[in-house]
């Protein structure tokens, strides 16, 4: 028997940028990074052709990993990054 409810922690961050223009895309983006220890998930929901070039470019330059990538149909982009080391 359980004594105690633990807290489920969700398995990735979330960051809505869709609104911001570059360099405010990876900007925005490093800082939540930064926020996370090495190995956690980003969740990144971003808007426009070059943020969707540049971000995902820019995190793998800085040691970090690109999981996943998928288009939707209303022209975002979800871009799920994992934190490289410090």
């Amino acid at each position: 028997m359980l004594d105690e409810v633990l807290p489920v922690q969700p398995a990735y961050q979330r960051l809505d940028i869709t609104r911001e223009v570059c360099p405010m895309t990876y900007v925005r983006t490093r800082l939540a990074l930064d926020r996370l220890a090495p190995g956690q998930m980003l969740m990144v929901h971003l808007s426009g052709e070059e943020p969707r070039r540049n971000v995902p470019r820019t995190a793998v330059e800085q040691g970090h990993v690109v999981v996943s990538q998928k288009d939707n149909s209303d022209g975002t982009t979800d871009l799920l990054l994992r934190r490289g080391p410090p």
